[in-house]
């Protein structure tokens, strides 16, 4: 059973950056590929980004790419997704999910376990 906990979300203006981290325990999620989700007020969850086991393949959603960066540390079981020029309409519940699948994915159904959120909230 893996637990994965989200921390490092928090309010920021518009413009500024955040660091995203996802810890992992009870077992290495070191040949898993993870993901970051989201989900605003009102809509459903999306796909932000996914990196495979070995860090070697990432996958972004659109609406980050060239502002977002996931990386993980297999050492210290924990996945990271750096933001940068946040906007506004970032703005939401920021989730941590892993797969048992090796490789990126962008499908939440292909995840397996998933964290409980980080609030991350971007003033105009």
């Amino acid at each position: 059973q893996v637990q994965l906990v989200e921390s490092g979300g928090g309010l920021v203006q518009a413009g500024g950056s955040l660091r995203l981290s996802c810890a992992a325990s009870g077992r290495t999620i070191s040949t898993s590929g993870m993901g970051w989700f989201r989900q605003a007020p009102g809509k459903e969850r999306e796909f932000v980004a996914a990196i495979s086991w070995s860090g070697g393949t990432t996958l972004y959603a659109d609406f980050v790419k060239g502002r977002a960066t996931i990386s993980r540390d297999n050492a210290k079981n924990t996945v990271y997704l750096q933001m940068n020029s946040l906007k506004p309409e970032d703005t939401a519940v920021y989730y941590c999910a892993g797969t048992l699948l090796p490789v990126a994915v962008g499908s939440g159904s292909r995840y397996n376990y998933w964290g409980q959120g980080t609030q991350v909230t971007v003033s105009s």
